[in-house]
């Protein structure tokens, strides 16, 4: 059962610094794979104020959401293999991914909601320092690594 909160911490330690060190270090290169997250997303969400409407669609198409979901899809292959070691671990692993894309995706069709459940992610698009708030589904790692900034006067769009 010690798998379950250690695969918590797992996944938000991952969230974090897989944000900060793959999608914004790599992804400012237009030549990379990632540039889909700061050229497309962080660019999509500050003109339509939290929105990114390429959640209203299926990912079928080779887009953001599509190269978001491949990433989450292949993080759980990776780790498969501890299944039989580490059954409870692993599970909450693939939960943490599902529920990163779920989170995720709703933030972003529903600004309001984000402003209210998730304040450390739409600090991280809409505030003033897209270099800090690397978490989406709490900000355990933002706290603990020192890189919460909440951004004063959030307004309503």
């Amino acid at each position: 059962m010690i798998g379950i909160p250690l695969g918590l911490l797992t996944a938000n330690a991952v969230e974090w610094v897989f944000h900060k060190h793959v999608l914004h270090e790599l992804g400012r290169n237009r030549e990379s794979f990632w540039s889909f997250h700061w050229h497309d997303h962080h660019r999509n969400v500050r003109r339509n104020g939290f929105l990114d409407h390429d959640y209203r669609h299926p990912p079928l198409t080779w887009n953001a959401q599509t190269k978001e979901v491949a990433a989450l899809v292949a993080g759980a292959v990776a780790v498969t293999p501890l299944l039989p070691l580490a059954p409870f671990f692993v599970g909450t692993l693939y939960y943490s991914a599902w529920n990163y894309y779920r989170v995720h995706k709703r933030s972003h069709l529903d600004p309001d909601w984000a402003r209210e459940n998730l304040p450390w992610h739409y600090d991280h698009h809409m505030g003033p320092n897209p270099n800090a708030n690397w978490c989406v589904t709490k900000p355990w790692f933002d706290h603990i690594m020192g890189t919460r900034e909440p951004m004063e006067n959030r307004q309503i769009a």
